[in-house]
C-alpha cells in the first residue's frame, strides 16, 4: 500500500524556486513599468491631453487590444500550458515542432489581419471612437495613426510566443525584461523621429512645440520598440536548441488542440482590456477623456504588472506541471501561495494610489502641456480604478489556473457576463448618473472585483486552496494593515504639503510619505501575524546575518 503524498522537501524547494522566480520577474516588471511611466511622461508632456494625444491613444489601443486578446493574453497563456505539457510528456522534439507550427501560423494569420485592419481602419475607428467627429480632424488623424501602428501586433505577438517558450523552460528574467527594451527603444526613437518629422519642433527648440506631424514619429518609435522586444529574446531561445522551420499547416492536430484551448480565453483572458476599450468608446465624446483614462490606467498597470503578472508568469508553468503529474494537492498549495502574496501586496498599493492620486499624478505627468486641470481629472479616474486593483491583479493569477486544468470555458463564461455588466454600467453612468470619465473607470473596477469573486468560487470547486474562514481572516488583517498604511500616507503628505513649497520639496515629501506608509504596513502586518510579513522579515534577517558573516 502506497502512503499518501505529503508536502516534502522537493515541493518546498519548488515553492521557494517559484517565489524566487516571481521576484526576478517582479524586478523586471518593475523596471518595465518604470520605463513605461517614463514613456507616458514624455508623450503627454509633448502633446497635452486633447486631440493629438487622444488620437494616438485610440490608435495604439486598438492593436494593443488585439495583442492582449491573441498574444500576451490567450495565445501566450494557452501556448505556455500546452508547450509545458508537451515537453514534460513527450520531450523536446515534439515541443519544438509545436513551436514552429505556432509561429508559422501566427505570421500567416496575423499578417492577413493586419492587411484587413489597415484597409478597414475608418470602420474600426468609427466603431470604437464615434465621439471623435465632434473635434475637426480628430477622427481622420486617428484613422491614419491606426494604419501606421497596426503592424505592431505582429511583432509583439511573436514576442509573446517566444516568451511563452522561455517561461515554459523556467527562463523568466529575459522575457520579462523585453518590455523594458520596448519602452526604452520606443521613447528614444519616437522622440528622435518626432523631431525629424516636425520642422516646427526643431525650430522652437529648446521649448519645442509639437504639431500633428510629430506623432507619426512617435508611432514609428513604437514599431521599432515592438521589433526590439522580439529580437532581444531570440538569443535565449536559440541557446535552448530552437531552430525555426516554416511549417504552415493550419489543420495540424496540435494547432487544433491549441486553438481549442485558446479560443475561450480570447475574451476571458483580456476582459479588463475589453472593458477599457468600451470605456474608451464612451470617453471619445469627452475631449481629453481618453488621455485621462489612459494615464490613470498606466499607473494602475504598475502594481498589476509587478504583483499580478509577475506571479502569474511563474505560477502557470508550475501548476501546469503539477496537473500533468496529477498532483492537485500541490496545485492548490501553489495557487494559495500566489494569491495570498498577490493580495498582500496589491491591497495596500490600491489604498496608497487612492489617497495619493493627485500628488503622484502631478509629479509624473504635470509637465509641458499637461495642465493642473488634467491632473485633477486623471486623479479622479485613478481613484476609481484603484478600487478594482486587487481584483485586476488576482485575476491575472487565477485565470491561467483554468487553462492548466484544461477548463478554459469557465473564465470565458464569467468574462462574457462581466463585459455585458460593464457595458450596462457605462450606459447608466453616461446617460443617468452623469459621472463622466470617472464613472467609466468605476464601472471597470466593480466588474473586476465581481469577476475575480466568480473565478474564485469556480476554482474552489476544482482545487482546494484554503477554506473561507481562513481566507476571510487573512483579507480582514490585510485590510486593517492597509488602512493604517493609507492613513499614514495621507496624513504625512498633507503635513509635508503644508510645510514645504516648490516641486522638489513636494516630491521629497511624497516619497517620505510613501516610505513611512510601507514601514507602517509591514509593522502592522507583522503584529497581525500575516505570514508573508514574517517570511519577508526572516529573509531580510538571513541576508543581514550572511552579510555580517562575510565581513568577518
Amino acid at each position: 500500500m502506497v502512503a499518501p503524498e505529503v508536502p516534502g522537501a522537493g515541493e518546498a524547494a519548488e515553492e521557494r524556486g517559484t517565489r524566487r522566480s516571481a521576484g526576478i520577474v517582479g524586478l523586471a516588471v518593475m523596471a518595465s513599468r518604470l520605463f513605461g511611466l517614463g514613456r507616458e511622461l514624455v508623450f503627454p508632456a509633448m502633446f497635452g491631453a486633447g486631440k493629438v494625444l487622444d488620437a494616438y491613444y485610440a490608435a495604439f489601443q486598438i492593436p494593443n487590444l488585439f495583442r492582449d486578446l491573441f498574444a500576451e493574453g490567450s495565445l501566450s497563456t494557452a501556448f505556455t500550458a500546452l508547450f509545458t505539457r508537451t515537453w514534460d510528456r513527450e520531450g523536446d522534439a515534439p515541443a519544438w515542432r509545436l513551436a514552429n507550427l505556432t509561429l508559422s501560423a501566427m505570421v500567416f494569420v496575423i499578417g492577413l489581419v493586419c492587411v484587413a485592419a489597415i484597409a478597414g481602419s475608418p470602420l474600426i475607428v468609427e466603431v470604437t471612437n464615434f465621439g471623435f467627429h465632434t473635434v475637426p480632424g480628430k477622427f481622420e488623424l486617428a484613422v491614419r495613426l491606426t494604419r501606421v501602428l497596426f503592424p505592431f501586433i505582429l511583432f509583439v505577438s511573436l514576442a509573446a510566443a517566444v516568451m511563452g517558450m522561455l517561461n515554459a523552460r523556467f527562463i523568466f528574467g529575459v522575457p520579462a525584461s523585453a518590455s523594458t527594451v520596448f519602452n526604452i527603444v520606443s521613447v528614444v526613437t519616437g522622440v528622435a523621429f518626432a523631431f525629424a518629422f516636425d520642422p516646427t519642433a526643431r525650430a522652437t527648440w529648446p521649448h519645442p512645440v509639437f504639431t500633428e506631424r510629430s506623432v507619426y514619429g512617435v508611432c514609428v518609435g513604437v514599431l521599432l520598440g515592438g521589433l526590439a522586444q522580439l529580437g532581444m529574446q531570440l538569443p535565449s531561445l536559440f541557446r535552448l536548441g530552437f531552430r525555426f522551420e516554416w511549417r504552415l499547416d493550419l489543420g495540424d492536430p496540435r494547432l487544433r488542440e491549441l486553438w481549442a484551448l485558446m479560443w475561450p480565453s480570447v475574451i476571458a483572458g483580456a476582459a479588463v482590456q475589453v472593458n477599457v476599450l468600451v470605456n474608451g468608446m464612451f470617453a471619445s465624446e469627452i475631449n481629453g477623456g481618453r488621455s485621462w483614462l489612459n494615464c490613470a490606467f498606466r499607473l494602475m498597470q504598475f502594481p498589476i504588472g509587478l504583483f499580478g503578472v509577475s506571479l502569474a508568469t511563474v505560477t502557470l508553468p508550475a501548476v501546469a506541471r503539477r496537473f500533468a503529474r496529477d498532483d492537485l494537492g500541490a496545485f492548490g498549495r501553489t495557487v494559495k501561495s500566489s494569491l495570498r502574496l498577490t493580495l498582500f501586496l496589491s491591497v495596500p498599493a490600491a489604498v496608497g494610489l487612492a489617497v495619493l492620486a493627485r500628488p503622484v499624478i502631478a509629479l509624473i505627468y504635470q509637465h509641458g502641456h499637461f495642465t493642473a486641470h488634467d491632473t485633477r481629472e486623471t486623479a479622479l479616474a485613478l481613484q476609481a480604478y484603484s478600487l478594482g486593483l486587487a481584483g485586476y491583479a488576482a485575476i491575472k493569477v487565477i485565470t491561467p489556473c483554468f487553462y492548466a486544468l484544461n477548463q478554459p470555458r469557465t473564465p470565458l463564461r464569467i468574462s462574457l457576463l462581466a463585459i455585458a455588466v460593464n457595458l450596462a454600467l457605462n450606459i447608466l453612468n453616461a446617460t443617468v448618473f452623469g459621472l463622466g470619465h470617472a464613472g467609466l473607470a468605476l464601472a471597470t473596477s466593480c466588474v473586476a472585483v465581481v469577476n475575480f469573486a466568480q473565478l474564485w468560487v469556480a476554482l474552489s470547486r476544482q482545487v482546494d486552496f484554503g477554506g473561507r474562514v481562513e481566507w476571510l481572516g487573512f483579507i480582514v488583517r490585510v485590510g486593517l494593515a492597509s488602512c493604517a498604511c493609507g492613513a499614514v500616507a495621507w496624513g504625512l503628505w498633507r503635513l509635508g504639503e503644508r510645510a514645504t513649497s516648490g516641486a522638489a520639496w513636494h516630491a521629497l515629501a511624497l516619497f517620505a510619505s510613501i516610505g513611512a506608509a510601507v514601514v507602517v504596513y509591514g509593522g502592522v502586518a507583522y503584529a497581525l501575524r500575516i505570514g508573508e510579513t514574517a517570511e519577508a522579515a526572516g529573509l531580510i534577517g538571513r541576508r543581514l546575518r550572511r552579510g555580517r558573516a562575510r565581513r568577518r
